[in-house]
């Protein structure tokens, strides 16, 4: 009955993981352009140290490596919204000031004129530095990712001028991870490595943003069921007590 006890608190606790992710990921359920990356599992392990070899007890096996499944584009006809297309990632500079991409693109310019998105990494340019916008310059994006400017003071057939260009990188052969800030990086690799040029030419829709790929029935559902396995794991404890305790009134002496 001991060991019934204990395979089943065992359980109870390798399940707070896969419980941890499900969170998570219904939290950014309406998160721009998050991607949920957690898949977990639960498989049997021997126990090494003394003892039996016949020892065995579960425990979570999780992948943490990003879906780049497209979540839902929603227009939002402001000119600086991207939306990236496919497995289309966009190059920011994180806070430690190493390369990091993700798929938010609601992007603004800040107090410095740079270009950065609403949590407030600077976006890269296509040669690895910061996007200046010029003062009362109107910005607008193109599918392939440059920049480009225009004076509203100027006639309309004034053509626009090219600021630069968004580091769009096709990440459709390159598996990626998160980072403890939440933006992504190459899947073991060193933090700030660059993305291999894939297959496909990285582009974007301008104007529109990406919602979460988080499905929030399908993540209910499993919370559902991982709180019923959580529910049926306690009950074979109790039950374990009982029968020992039912056990233990057979054997006294009458």
């Amino acid at each position: 009955m001991d060991r019934l006890a204990f395979n089943a608190a065992v359980a109870m606790t390798e399940q707070s993981l896969s419980r941890q992710m499900s969170v998570n990921e219904l939290a950014n359920a309406t998160t721009t352009g998050f991607k949920r990356s957690f898949e977990a599992a639960m498989r049997t392990v021997a126990v090494e140290g003394s003892g039996l070899k016949t020892r065995f007890q579960p425990q979570t096996f999780a992948e943490d490596y990003i879906s780049m499944k497209g979540g839902p584009v929603l227009a939002t006809g402001n000119d600086l919204d991207v939306a990236m297309s496919g497995s289309t990632v966009l190059g920011v500079t994180a806070m430690d000031g190493t390369l990091a991409f993700t798929r938010r693109g609601d992007l603004r310019v800040n107090a410095n004129g740079a270009l950065e998105n609403s949590s407030g990494v600077l976006v890269r340019g296509s040669n690895g530095g910061a996007i200046t916008i010029p003062p009362g310059v109107r910005v607008t994006i193109r599918s392939d990712g440059t920049v480009w400017g225009s004076d509203p003071a100027q006639p309309l057939t004034t053509p626009p001028l090219q600021i630069g260009a968004l580091m769009l990188r096709d990440a459709s052969q390159t598996p990626l991870q998160r980072r403890p800030d939440g933006l992504f990086m190459v899947a073991a690799a060193d933090v700030g490595t660059d993305i291999t040029p894939g297959p496909v030419a990285p582009n974007l829709t301008a104007g529109a943003l990406e919602g979460s790929n988080v499905n929030s029935l399908s993540v209910m559902v499993k919370l559902m069921d991982q709180s019923r396995s959580f529910e049926q794991q306690v009950n074979l404890i109790k039950e374990s007590k009982t029968c020992d305790e039912s056990g233990a009134t057979m054997m006294k002496a009458s």
